[in-house]
């Protein structure tokens, strides 16, 4: 068995599509520059 985590987030795409939730297009930048920062399939 491995030890390996893998997480693929979806929270830039799928965090969109909810009612009222938007965000900003810096606001994007930097979740996905820590998502990278932590290694994060996105």
């Amino acid at each position: 068995m491995s030890d390996k985590l893998i997480i693929f987030d979806t929270t830039l795409r799928d965090g969109e599509q909810s009612p009222g939730a938007s965000m900003t297009k810096d606001e994007k930048v930097r979740i996905a520059k820590i998502l990278e920062k932590m290694r994060v399939d996105v």
